[in-house]
């Protein structure tokens, strides 16, 4: 089975209580609303780094059937809604994201 898969990397946050808590109580539940969302999987602390990045604070991973379910849930009201408040998290030099087809070998 082929699945697309969203990852999200944050940069340790300024303000860690603030970000932890928009994120669990605002942007995890709205992302939990995106149509044809399969999986939503976060990093437990600490996200170790074997190449010396000392900055990752938090690692989210979205899962959908498709790059093309992907595209389509993120065109939604809802989706619109999860790209926005994202953006009140971190802004785009505080975040990598990076978008995939998964498949098992």
């Amino acid at each position: 089975m082929i699945m697309a898969k969203m990852t999200v990397i944050y940069k340790t946050p300024k303000d860690i209580p603030s970000f932890e808590k928009h994120y669990f109580e605002v942007h995890i539940p709205l992302a939990k609303k995106l149509p044809g969302l399969i999986k939503y999987e976060i990093s437990k602390e600490p996200v170790i780094s074997l190449t010396g990045h000392s900055d990752v604070f938090l690692v989210g991973n979205l899962y959908f059937e498709s790059l093309d379910a992907m595209m389509e849930a993120f065109k939604t009201d809802i989706g619109q809604q999860c790209a926005a408040d994202r953006r009140i998290l971190a802004s785009d030099d505080e975040v990598q994201i990076y978008v995939y087809d998964v498949k098992n070998t």
